[in-house]
């Protein structure tokens, strides 16, 4: 049976793919990771607030420290002794590719053109195999259009594409109004691949201090059907590569994104929550759903139930709408 698939231009052994996560800060585990099946690993994101927000207290600590004697300067703590968050970054990178056999994708999120060159080319640098943009934006200016914003998206790629050779994945918002044209749009600005979709976190509200405060709540299999909607669509029609990313749990829910066209599937909150040899469970789970159906390839999986293939395409857009209303059964003792 053959398991193998391409990704950003990489062959791969199969199409898991642990997503950007706290599992790539030790080399164990990432380890662990690819011992149990993983494909590739995208590193965690680094965040350029976070680098900002570093350089700030470091100016602050040891630039302008002053001992009210010039004698004893000396005696401050040099910048050069303290390691960035991008150092760290960069070292636990080139770490991972020595310890690991499979590809390693960095993960930049940035909020500057600046930025986003400078850490992209540093990645490339340190030998990332591919580069995945998590352009994590909330449009909350209502005098920004949607074109500003596509166009910001647009910009970032083709700069970024100027300055480095490695395959660029874009990490993609549903938010979109016309995700498909969008998507096109990115392929022709130079991108090798889309990962549908980013997972915007809400904000939520204590009524009791009357503070905004986070909130994470874990993903669940449901959430993974809008990227099986939109992979569905876009099978087919875009020469990219499609990563499905959001609510992949178990094996049911991989095996529906890749029979509407994935390439791989991204693997979060079902690692984090049972831990790396989950990936060999999902794996395992896949193969023997294949040679129940008398699969040979991944290849024969993918894109059997994508718009392309499906007797009814408009199963994947609106005309199941009212259907699935009409569908809907009251509990007991709702309507008489």
């Amino acid at each position: 049976m053959d398991l193998g698939t391409q990704y950003l231009g990489l062959e791969l052994d199969n199409p898991l793919v642990p997503s950007a996560s706290p599992l790539s800060h030790s080399i164990e585990t990432a380890k662990e990771l690819e011992d149990n099946g993983a494909a590739a690993i995208i590193m965690y994101s680094l965040f350029e607030e976070a680098l900002a927000t570093e350089a700030e207290h470091m100016v602050r600590f040891l630039h302008e420290q002053d001992t009210g004697f010039g004698e004893a300067d000396s005696f401050l703590p040099s910048h050069h002794d303290f390691g960035t968050g991008l150092d760290l970054y960069l070292e636990n990178l080139s770490a991972l590719k020595q310890a690991l056999d499979i590809p390693v994708i960095a993960s930049l999120n940035g909020i500057t053109p600046s930025g986003w060159l400078k850490y992209a080319a540093d990645m490339q640098a340190a030998g990332a195999d591919a580069l995945e943009l998590n352009v994590y934006y909330v449009a909350g200016d209502i005098e920004q259009s949607g074109a500003e914003i596509e166009q910001r998206y647009l910009d970032l790629l083709t700069e970024v594409r100027g300055t480095v050779s490695l395959p660029i994945n874009m990490k993609l918002s549903p938010a979109f109004s016309s995700l498909g044209h969008m998507v096109k749009r990115i392929e022709a600005a130079g991108a090798n691949g889309v990962a549908l979709f980013n997972r915007f976190y809400q904000p939520d509200i204590n009524i009791d201090n009357l503070r905004q405060v986070p909130s994470l709540h874990p993903s669940t299999s449901v959430e993974s059907l809008l990227a099986m909607r939109w992979i569905a669509i876009l099978y087919g029609r875009t020469n990219l590569s499609l990563g499905a990313t959001g609510g992949i749990h178990t094996s049911e829910d991989a095996i529906k994104l890749l029979l509407v066209g994935a390439d791989v599937v991204h693997l979060c909150g079902t690692l984090l929550n049972n831990g790396p040899g989950h990936v060999r469970v999902i794996l395992q789970g896949i193969e023997d759903w294949m040679e129940e159906m008398g699969f040979e390839s991944i290849g024969d999986v993918r894109g059997r139930v994508s718009q392309v293939n499906v007797a009814d395409p408009a199963a994947f857009e609106r005309a199941t709408y009212v259907k699935i209303l009409d569908s809907y059964t009251f509990g007991p003792g709702v309507l008489r």
